[in-house]
């Protein structure tokens, strides 16, 4: 069992996941989705587990209730941009500006979605483009192009001919989680695989990488929740 279901109004989803350097259960709410994952310690049982849940439903439901299963964007709205949330609000001129946690948009709301997904790609690009610079020349393998989409099946891709993709909603993740992808996504240049080979040159690259790994794997979804009418 990798999840549970706590049932009441309205239901939990709760994904478990063991560790062995835990030390006793613990429940943690996504800050970015209301994802709520608890973390078993390697000697527990999933009925411990399950009746420690049982135990916090209330106090479950009261953090989860705060968050949507989509998020239209308006005026006033909080967007993960980098892995911290920023507030919209209406701006001046014909730039976005980011300044102290607020994003200032200028034109009329029903502008807004389009140029925040202008915003986040031309970001996204920059900073993975970026990235792939860094990692590629450290690899000594280049690459023909970078491109930018909206996918949901995977958060990049590198294909046969050296051309690498990636997901724009990257740029609203934290920033080792992105270099994270373009390090991985970089590496097939040499390894197009999953092998042992394969991540012992993603470690080459970019060290340790269990924690960016397991915050997409965490979190990654919640980036889809928000919908900006386009």
């Amino acid at each position: 069992m990798d999840k549970l279901v706590l049932d009441g109004d309205p239901p939990v989803e709760v994904l478990l996941r063991r560790s062995a350097r835990a030390k006793r259960l613990s429940l943690r709410v996504s800050q970015l989705d209301g994802r709520v994952t608890l973390t078993l310690p390697r000697f527990a049982s999933e009925r411990e587990a399950t009746s420690f849940a049982r135990e916090k439903a209330a106090w479950l439901r009261q953090h989860v209730s705060r968050f949507e299963s989509d998020v239209s964007l308006r005026f006033g709205s909080e967007l993960p941009y980098e892995g911290e949330m920023i507030r919209i609000e209406p701006g001046e001129g014909r730039k976005l500006r980011l300044e102290s946690g607020v994003l200032h948009v200028p034109g009329p709301e029903e502008r807004l979605g389009a140029r925040l997904v202008a915003f986040l790609k031309e970001n996204a690009r920059s900073r993975l483009t970026g990235a792939s610079d860094h990692y590629a020349a450290e690899l000594g393998r280049p690459f023909t192009r970078v491109s930018i989409r909206d996918t949901r099946s995977r958060w990049g891709s590198c294909s046969s001919q050296g051309a690498l993709m990636y997901s724009w909603r990257l740029i609203m993740a934290p920033p080792e989680v992105l270099d994270y992808v373009a390090a991985h996504e970089v590496a097939h240049l040499q390894e197009m695989n999953h092998s042992r080979a394969f991540w012992e040159v993603v470690e080459r690259l970019y060290g340790s990488h269990a924690k960016p790994r397991r915050w997409l794997k965490e979190n990654g979804h919640g980036l889809h929740k928000y919908q900006f009418g386009n």
